[in-house]
């Protein structure tokens, strides 16, 4: 088996059919980004097509602006037995020799599926740095976060004595 590539980056020049009527990128461009980058790095990790099942936290530091150089970078920070949690930072810079600024971050976590549509599993990944290791870390630390929230917000369900 090919060794996979747990991180990917893409760059690009933020297009003006990409403004928002501030002048300023559109945050839903800049959340296409994110999830084509985090797609492609979960396709190159799983080997398989994949679906998004959650995208959390997204934070929008710093706006990026029309003709700047766009660079996201998508990485693998933690793998379950189908998924795949992926940290996205996107980054931008004026060209004309401007300093790259961290503009938004998110987790997105993509579950690989077969054919039919079912999770397979994903080769697991191994945090080897102290810096992949600490990004495990808050992986497994949004998880509990987000099973927390989960058994605290129930879908309204009718009392059993109730007939529709």
């Amino acid at each position: 088996m090919p060794p996979r590539d747990s991180q990917v980056t893409f760059r690009f020049l933020a297009e003006p059919t990409d403004v928002n009527f501030g002048g300023k990128v559109h945050g839903g461009a800049v959340m296409k980004w994110i999830d084509q980058a985090a797609y492609a790095c979960a396709v190159g990790w799983s080997g398989c097509y994949c679906v998004t099942v959650y995208v959390g936290g997204i934070r929008f530091y710093q706006p990026v602006f029309i003709g700047h150089v766009v660079e996201i970078t998508a990485r693998i920070i933690y793998t379950g037995r189908t998924s795949m949690h992926i940290a996205v930072d996107v980054g931008a810079r004026d060209p004309k020799g401007g300093r790259h600024t961290r503009t938004t971050h998110c987790i997105i976590v993509f579950v690989a599926v077969d054919e039919a549509g079912q999770p397979v599993k994903v080769p697991a990944w191994v945090p080897e740095t102290e810096e992949e290791k600490s990004l495990e870390q808050y992986a497994r630390r949004l998880m509990e976060l987000r099973q927390g929230i989960e058994e605290e917000m129930h879908p309204y369900r009718p009392p059993a004595n109730v007939s529709e």
